[in-house]
């Protein structure tokens, strides 16, 4: 019997739950080119509108995708019936919006509370909750994709896996990163900017949406960074530019994209950057970051369960105690490779290796 999934406690933490999901097709066929890989986008974004999550970043690779998702807690005033069809037009155009429009004026000419509320039930249930939102997903890409290559049956390779990711401090930006590095450890390109199935790729190019990820986490990772006004005495946060935001995204791509270790062949065992790419970006972009996470084995990323501070994985573990059975005391397991000024901490302490989904 499989467990629920992991999921952050309602009452804890903070405003937006951060989750990386993966998922990969069955038989990890490579079947997804570049017509699927723009519709799986397409798609990722219409219902990130319709789920009201928020897509920080991802990376949509030949076999399996990754994606970086903020979940907000669920709303204590549910939306009015105007501001539903608002979000639905916006994500499912005029006709789905007119369709539940007319269905909810039909429920209020016969005064059917009952009829209105399953009405609304039906769009409500798909918001503010990360499994809602992938299943919707990964289920509307699969019409899609069978429909295209006239073929029936499941695509993907089970349900997705996720890693619930601290919100505050470098984890939500390490795992992005992890996840944006994804083409340079396959060897697909040899630039991250250059791969558009990916948020910094997309943002590079333009895209607002993708911009505003970037941002996002540039928020998240700088949240304790106050100055004071001069004029006026007051604290503010600082408001970068996206060319600002984009810059330090860039140098902690290649800080930790680096290529690791020597094969017999001579052929870089991780594949990435060589040291002196590496350090041409860096010497333009500015000081090379300090934080090393994606140093260590990349497993922590996809098989994890939690990252964050030791105090955040332990408090997880607190309020689901009860998952892990009556022998396990403690939550925190220290990830291994990292500088001790830089810790982090996993809900899992992996001690074997397993197929790297990073490529």
């Amino acid at each position: 019997m499989r467990q629920r999934r992991l999921k952050a406690p309602a009452n804890s933490f903070s405003d937006t739950a951060f989750y990386h999901c993966i998922s990969r097709v069955v038989n990890r066929d490579f079947v997804l080119g570049d017509e699927e890989r723009e519709e799986f986008v397409r798609l990722m974004r219409v219902y990130e509108r319709l789920c009201g999550v928020r897509v920080v970043t991802y990376c949509v690779m030949s076999n399996h995708f990754h994606v970086l998702v903020g979940v907000p807690k669920k709303p204590e005033v549910m939306p009015t019936n105007q501001e539903l069809i608002a979000t639905v037009k916006a994500s499912l155009g005029d006709l789905a919006a007119t369709n539940l429009e007319y269905d909810l004026e039909q429920a209020a000419k016969i005064k059917s509370v009952q009829w209105e509320e399953e009405i609304r039930e039906r769009y409500l249930r798909r918001m503010w909750d990360v499994s809602s939102f992938m299943k919707t997903l990964k289920q509307r890409f699969t019409q899609w994709f069978n429909k295209r290559h006239k073929r029936r049956g499941t695509l993907w390779e089970d349900r997705f896996r996720s890693v619930l990711v601290q919100s505050a401090g470098e984890p939500v930006a390490a795992m992005a990163a992890y996840i944006d590095l994804n083409p340079i450890r396959a060897s697909m390109v040899e630039d991250p900017q250059e791969y558009r199935w990916s948020g910094y790729g997309a943002a590079m190019g333009g895209d607002a949406l993708a911009v505003e990820g970037f941002r996002e986490i540039d928020r998240i990772k700088h949240a304790a960074i106050i100055e004071t006004d001069s004029g006026t005495g007051n604290e503010t946060k600082p408001q970068w530019s996206a060319t600002e935001v984009l810059e330090r995204y860039r140098q902690l791509l290649y800080g930790r994209g680096e290529e690791r270790g020597v094969a017999e062949d001579g052929s870089a065992l991780k594949k990435g950057f060589t040291r002196q790419k590496t350090q041409e970006v860096l010497a333009e972009g500015g000081r090379l970051p300090r934080s090393a996470y994606l140093r260590c084995r990349v497993r922590y990323f996809t098989d994890g369960a939690v990252i964050g501070s030791k105090d955040f994985v332990n408090e997880v573990f607190t309020n689901l105690k009860e998952r892990f059975g009556q022998k396990r005391k403690t939550g925190a397991r220290l990830m291994r490779g990292l500088a001790r000024d830089e810790r982090l901490y996993s809900m899992r302490d992996l001690k074997v290796d397993s197929v790297n989904l990073g490529s």
